[in-house]
């Protein structure tokens, strides 16, 4: 008799893979090559089910059937295909986010039109100035602590600005327990002159940063109903001499939270949190030429395990191949000690 299994979620179902699909994959797998009834006898499930079940495994591009019997593709290049096919759509997905919260001013303005409040106008005020950015900031904080700020920096000339201007007192006033900072960065900011030091002191401090290949625009929220858009979308504070607009309203804040938490769930965590992280460790080591074997007795480790970290790399890095991850860490900083 066949045992029931508890339905349990698949790291694979946002690839159309459910539980039974991803059982269903492993076991031809397994077999490399078999027939319907070697498949159906396997899974201890019905023919006919299991017909319906490799019909869709063959729709996916997982399964191929070639006279009668199925052969399981090579889980790299059909998952590959996949998670290539789903990261377009979160892609398209993306530039039509960009392309709404670049209108956002128009539909302000026809809030505005619409209908007044008791307390004045709609609440947009263009403020001008660095020192008005941070004392905006910290004077917020100070009115609910602790606030979250979330921001998105987009280039290497507002990244410089933050280091020098308004990390140490953004990271003075989380110490205080004033501020959280939770902050995405583009992953070529990382090589500039104070970025790490800065970016690892916030950290400390209870902060987040994590970093993208590319980020669309600086914005910003600061709290549940205050946020920082810049002059022009797409653009960056420096370049427009630090004109904003910022707007307290519940709405506007609510669309660039869920942007950032959207770009948030995409980046990638710094690379030198957590030191002395395995799957740093034999990137570095294999960037100095030493084969596996050399790798696993300097680390104290079996082959297997250095083999199963590079895996492990090649995954957190959206690589092909080891060569493709180790140049993938090294432009995201993480061979550097």
């Amino acid at each position: 008799m066949r045992n029931e299994l508890p339905h349990v979620s698949s790291p694979f179902e946002t690839l159309g893979l459910d539980p039974a699909r991803s059982a269903l994959y492993t076991a031809v797998l397994r077999l490399h090559r078999a027939t319907l009834a070697e498949v159906a006898e396997a899974m201890g499930g019905p023919a006919d089910t299991v017909s319906r079940q490799l019909d869709d495994l063959v729709k996916l591009g997982v399964v191929d059937e070639q006279s009668g019997e199925y052969l399981a593709r090579h889980p790299a290049g059909a998952l590959g295909r996949l998670i290539a096919e789903r990261l377009d759509r979160l892609a398209e997905e993306s530039r039509r986010i960009d392309s709404a919260l670049g209108s956002i001013r128009g539909l302000i303005r026809d809030y505005d039109a619409g209908r007044d409040y008791q307390s004045g106008p709609f609440p947009v005020e263009l403020a001008s100035g660095a020192d008005v950015l941070y004392e905006s900031v910290i004077g917020m904080a100070v009115q609910a602590p602790p606030m979250t700020l979330l921001t998105a920096i987009p280039d290497e000339r507002t990244m410089a600005d933050f280091v020098r201007k308004f990390a140490d007192p953004w990271i003075d006033a989380q110490r205080r327990g004033l501020l959280k900072v939770r902050a995405v960065i583009p992953v070529d900011t990382l090589p500039l002159p104070g970025v790490r030091d800065q970016v690892t002191r916030l950290q400390d401090t209870g902060g987040g940063v994590r970093t993208l290949d590319r980020v669309p625009s600086w914005f910003m929220t600061a709290g549940p109903e205050a946020a920082g858009l810049p002059a022009l979308w797409g653009g960056n504070l420096p370049d427009h001499a630090y004109h904003f607009y910022l707007v307290r309203t519940p709405i506007v804040v609510g669309v660039l939270g869920s942007l950032f938490e959207e770009l948030w769930g995409r980046a990638v965590p710094m690379p030198w949190e957590g030191r002395g992280d395995g799957v740093v460790q034999v990137l570095r080591l294999a960037a100095q030429g030493m084969c596996d074997e050399s790798i696993a007795r300097q680390l104290g480790v079996s082959v297997r395990t250095v083999r199963a970290r590079f895996a492990d790399a090649m995954a957190r890095l959206g690589a092909q191949s080891r060569f493709h991850a180790g140049v993938e860490a090294a432009r995201r900083g993480w061979l550097t000690h």
